[in-house]
């Protein structure tokens, strides 16, 4: 390991130390109980197990087999998603083959940020991860299962999985992810004709048809959004099969893979060297996820979502350790927004196998963890295939199969990863700098202050922000809408940087892991709304975004600047946050959400 490295798992674990200890107990201690069919009354037993089939029932009642909880995102509104229809049956299947049984305990809400960008549902969105992981406690609190496995793939979906999973430690657990759709139109063809559009240069119909063949088949979207980094940090924790990622949905390899996902969970409830999932996820395996974040430049939600699941497991993680990590840590791929390839190509040229064995063999991941495969991430430096009798083989990924995608980590893109840390009277914020070219990692600029992003969307149609600006856009943190995605607002400000002008956006909302070239200071802590400063802003004043520094500073004398009434949100707007499409209903979870640094978690 990187000495660097180690010291900074060295300081997590020591800061966790009383936290862990206290989950892992409780971990222990549920593990030790009797099965659930031996611990339950009769009544409760039979309720349980009514809808199996006779020969079922006997397994799991009078022969101690083990019984598996499927827990589904499905819904065919994600194209992500609908792949995982079929799913519960193969799962069935080969746990029969094995003497096991399996469960459906439950399906969890699963939403679509692409459908959502840029209206009231999106403000649903950050939310519905501890959603995602109540339901996971719900499917899972029935508390007759020997193992589950975990279906989902996109934004909020694993990481609220992942945070379920954890509160119910003591159960082996695998994810089972679906692949990701086939190339469509380009990523850069698509964001061009956005640009176009944004500039009334083309119609909607022409957006239209570039969006569909964009997005036009099962499997997740294929930039390195959210949705993919997800798939990533999964493999860098050893929670999937290895190499299950990037496999398409309806290559034959996919169904090996998901019955594998049931032999695995099974190998790991019958002891031996594997463990379960509250152990599994230990300091080491949270770091690892990080690393492999930075390496990719991946999403930046994960720089909220990984606090959230790292909490989970009682370890404590801020983005001053992302920060301390990004500094040791060379980025070693380039896809969109990073680049032009999408996923398929990354996983053509090597994909996450090839990230994990240089990382591995530059000293900046733990090899030694346990994973749902077995001992050792080595393991996951391979790629998968399927062997003539239909079993599955792994060999080693070997060398980059396109250095403009994936390079080795002694000559990287860049010698640090891809997310850095801004702080300054401004507060603290993130900047996924791997996206953003070299010359405009320095903005300064007047502000332009908006209280939402219609307002921002509206001010560029007008012709108003045709010069250098800073668009500060504010009252989109967790308590005031839920922290909305700011996707939209990228055409636009693209635009204005294409005509040649200096532009940067801030923000205490999020832009996603779509946040494309133009720098955007996110996730700003404290939010405006709880009187950061992002309060004191005023159109005019000049704003300094510098990630080469990590800075982010409004030039404001510091009399005038202490002095200032902070903005506050006028009852029109709180009460347009508060209404129709379902935000009611999640009143409550702003009103008790952490700041974006503290994972925005709705649940301590």
């Amino acid at each position: 390991m990187k000495p660097a490295i180690q010291a900074i798992t060295d300081r997590i674990r020591e800061r966790s130390a009383d936290t862990r200890a206290a989950y892992l107990q409780r971990v222990d201690r549920l593990a030790r109980r009797p099965r659930g069919a031996d611990r339950m009354g009769c009544a409760n037993v039979a309720h349980a197990f009514a809808a199996l089939p006779g020969d079922a029932k006997l397994r799991v009642v009078a022969e101690h087999a083990p019984n598996l909880a499927i827990v589904t995102a499905y819904n065919d509104m994600l194209s992500a998603h609908q792949p995982f229809e079929g799913f519960p049956a193969v799962i069935r299947d080969e746990a029969r083959r094995h003497g096991a049984s399996a469960q459906v305990a439950g399906g969890v809400p699963a939403m679509c940020d692409g459908v959502t960008q840029g209206l009231p549902g999106m403000e649903l969105s950050l939310f519905s991860r501890d959603t995602i992981a109540m339901g996971t406690a719900i499917a899972l609190s029935h508390d007759v299962f020997d193992g589950a496995l975990m279906l989902g793939i996109c934004d909020k979906i694993v990481p609220g999985l992942l945070i379920g999973a954890l509160h119910f430690g003591h159960l082996p657990t695998v994810f089972v992810p679906a692949g990701p759709m086939s190339t469509g139109l380009a990523n850069e063809d698509k964001a061009k004709v956005r640009e176009q559009y944004a500039q009334g240069l083309v119609g909607r119909d022409t957006l239209l048809a570039a969006e569909s063949a964009a997005y036009h088949g099962p499997g997740t979207c294929t930039f390195y959004g959210t949705a993919n980094s997800n798939q990533m940090l999964m493999e860098a924790m050893g929670l999937h099969v290895p190499g299950a990622a990037f496999v398409h949905p309806h290559e034959g390899l996919r169904e090996a893979l998901t019955r594998e996902a049931v032999r695995r969970v099974l190998a790991i409830g019958a002891g031996g060297d594997f463990t379960p999932i509250g152990r599994l996820v230990d300091e080491r395996a949270i770091v690892n996820a990080m690393v492999a974040l930075l390496a990719t430049g991946g999403s930046t939600n994960h720089l909220i979502h990984w606090v959230a699941v790292a909490r989970s497991a009682g370890i404590t993680i801020d983005w001053s350790d992302f920060a301390a990590l990004s500094a040791e840590v060379p980025l070693l791929a380039r896809v969109y927004p990073n680049g032009a390839a999408d996923v398929n190509q990354f996983q053509a040229a090597g994909g996450p196998g090839y990230v994990i064995g240089e990382l591995l063999r530059a000293g900046c991941l733990h090899p030694d963890v346990a994973t749902v495969a077995g001992p050792g991430l080595e393991r996951y430096a391979t790629r998968p295939a399927a062997t003539e009798a239909g079993a599955l083989d792994w060999t080693p990924v070997g060398a980059s199969g396109d250095a403009a995608i994936l390079r080795p980590a002694d000559a990287p893109f860049s010698p640090t990863g891809g997310l850095k840390l801004l702080q300054g009277n401004l507060g603290r914020a993130v900047i996924k700098v791997s996206a953003v070219p070299a010359e405009r990692h320095v903005i300064e600029a007047p502000a332009r202050v908006f209280d939402d992003q219609e307002s921002l969307q509206a001010a560029f149609k007008a012709g108003e922000l045709d010069r250098d600006l800073v668009a500060v856009v504010r009252f989109q943190g967790p308590n005031a809408n839920g922290m909305p995605e700011l996707h939209k607002l990228t055409p636009p400000l693209a635009v204005l940087q294409g005509k040649g002008y200096r532009v940067a956006l801030v923000t205490d909302g999020r832009m996603s892991g779509a946040s494309g070239k133009v720098p955007a200071a996110i996730h700003v802590s404290p939010e405006a709304l709880a009187g950061g400063p992002l309060a004191r802003v005023r159109d005019g004043d000049l704003l300094r975004l510098d990630a080469d520094a990590g800075t982010l500073q409004a030039l404001v004398d510091a009399v005038e600047w202490a002095a200032r009434t902070p903005a506050t949100i006028t009852p029109d707007q709180a009460a347009a946050n508060g209404h129709d499409l379902g935000r009611e209903l999640f009143a409550g979870l702003r009103r008790n959400a952490r700041c974006a640094e503290e994972g925005a978690v709705t649940w301590l």
